[in-house]
């Protein structure tokens, strides 16, 4: 009896190859999309026209004060609220807000 040698031609090297290729670059793409997005870093408010027209944007009912909805805007503000609020009134006046941005 004639042994058969295990002989893979060309094409089918060739075909395997390209599914290896393809497999790669799949996975490469797939992750290029779940990656973190790159966001451009945020201006930093320092200046007192920044910080009261950042005030302004946030307080929508224009009495003078952020409350909690309203200051959820800011973040960093939101999650210090209760420290922020000195005087304890349940909101954050415009000199409260100021002296939390410049800390």
């Amino acid at each position: 009896m004639a042994s058969k040698s295990h002989f893979i031609p060309n094409f089918e090297a060739r075909s395997v190859l390209l599914l290896a290729a393809l497999t790669v670059g799949t996975a490469l793409a797939l992750h290029a999309q779940v990656s973190e997005p790159v966001v451009a870093p945020a201006r930093i408010v320092t200046g007192a026209q920044d910080i009261d027209a950042a005030f302004d944007r946030a307080d929508l009912n224009r009495d003078g004060k952020l409350d909690r909805t309203e200051a959820a805007r800011f973040p960093v503000i939101e999650q210090r609220f209760d420290q922020i609020d000195s005087d304890r009134d349940q909101s954050v006046s415009r000199e409260e807000f100021a002296a939390a941005i410049r800390t």
